[in-house]
């Protein structure tokens, strides 16, 4: 068994998929408003939030502990993670219709080969997606 590792998961997306994944893709610091008990914030250390090098910072809460970490494509998981190394997330949108299904994907590499899988990672971007999923279906009435 080595350090390096992915594990993922599948799930229906019942909001419209363009919105999805423009939130995704372009307006992801707006997930606090989707799931305010996972995302407390982010900000801006340099750059943008959409032009790729830019740096932003997260304030989350996983499994009950709040963390912090900054993204730069990549997380800088030496001085914050203590479990993994490093970790790259994959969020794919398949539309069907008005809704569709959506993948995540969480390539990983831990520091020791006694660490787990980070599969609490993993339910945690499940979990917010489908907050936010569940944030952007249209509102009747």
């Amino acid at each position: 068994m080595g350090l390096e590792g992915k594990v993922e998961e599948e799930f229906q997306i019942n909001s419209p998929a363009d919105k999805f994944y423009k939130r995704l893709s372009y307006e992801v610091h707006h997930l606090s408003n989707a799931s305010p008990d996972k995302i407390q914030g982010a900000e801006i250390h340099e750059g943008d939030w959409v032009p790729p090098g830019s740096v932003k910072q997260w304030n989350h809460t996983i499994d009950g502990v709040q963390e912090v970490f900054k993204e730069r494509v990549e997380i800088d998981g030496e001085n914050i993670l203590e479990q993994y190394k490093a970790y790259k997330v994959v969020y794919q949108a398949f539309p069907k219709g008005k809704s569709g299904t959506g993948k995540i994907s969480l390539i990983y590499e831990k520091f020791k080969e006694t660490d787990g899988k980070p599969h609490n990672y993993l339910q945690f971007l499940v979990d917010l997606v489908k907050d936010l999923d569940k944030h952007l279906i249209p509102k009747q009435g």
